[in-house]
């Protein structure tokens, strides 16, 4: 059954059947309750839960800056299912980012990601781990140069909109990866560059990072029929892909 988005729910509810839940998670909306955000009060998890009537059980996770496609299972037995397809990297993930600079056409970064662990979250995890493979696709879908120089090296500042598929999913790998390439993701306090995130705060209202998980596509874990769930921008998005002239282009319109 796929659930009307209309419907007057704090959350909005893109996929449902008997066995599954997706969500589009907002920014700053944590997954679940996390020792690293004892003032929050409002949780994907919890929120879905209410909208469904139901347990649900998380089988993947999204930054708490990130917006996008979120699924839930049902019962244990489905999410079981579910966290061996993402294991085996059965499902696939496309990202939307608007990124600093200008990024090639395509290309693919294959960078190991060593582990970074949270102070509270992973107090008592081992700090030996070795570094995980991660892998990431990207294609360039936009660009603009604005005659501002936000950084006092250049006198215009380039900007990519950018699709993002990555083949692994390691903590904070499309954020790192960005980052890696010199191009980091624009409103990412933790990876990004403070004066672009600034410019854009002052300039366009954006107060969030702009990565977005578009779409998931896996096989339903009962029925086995090929799901596609896509996730629509928000207001902030929207807003810089008005600002930027990419809302005609024949590379956003397809999105």
């Amino acid at each position: 059954m796929n659930t009307d988005s209309s419907t007057e729910s704090p959350i909005e509810i893109l996929y449902e059947d008997e066995f599954l839940v997706a969500i589009n998670k907002e920014a700053g909306l944590l997954v679940h309750r996390s020792w690293l955000d004892k003032g929050e009060t409002r949780f994907a998890m919890q929120l879905t839960r209410d909208a469904v009537g139901c347990h649900v059980f998380p089988v993947h996770r999204l930054d708490k800056p990130t917006s996008g496609v979120l699924l839930f299972a049902k019962s244990s037995e489905v999410a079981r299912r579910l966290g061996e397809a993402f294991t085996a990297q059965q499902v696939a993930k496309n990202y939307l980012a608007v990124v600093r600079g200008y990024m090639p056409e395509q290309g693919t970064i294959d960078h190991a990601l060593s582990f970074k662990p949270d102070a509270i979250a992973d107090k008592f995890a081992s700090l030996d781990k070795p570094a995980q493979e991660a892998v990431t696709h990207w294609q360039s879908l936009a660009q603009i140069e604005l005659p501002v120089a936000v950084s006092t090296k250049h006198n215009t500042s380039r900007y990519s909109l950018v699709r993002l598929t990555p083949e692994t999913g390691r903590k904070h790998q499309l954020r790192r990866h960005m980052k890696h390439l010199f191009h980091p993701i624009v409103g990412d306090t933790s990876h990004g560059d403070g004066r672009h995130n600034r410019f854009f705060r002052s300039q366009y209202g954006c107060t969030r990072m702009l990565l977005h998980a578009r779409t998931l596509a896996l096989s339903h874990p009962v029925s086995g029929e090929p799901l596609l769930i896509e996730a629509g921008l928000d207001e902030q998005w929207l807003r810089i892909l008005e600002a930027f002239g990419w809302v005609g282009s024949a590379e956003v319109s397809g999105l």
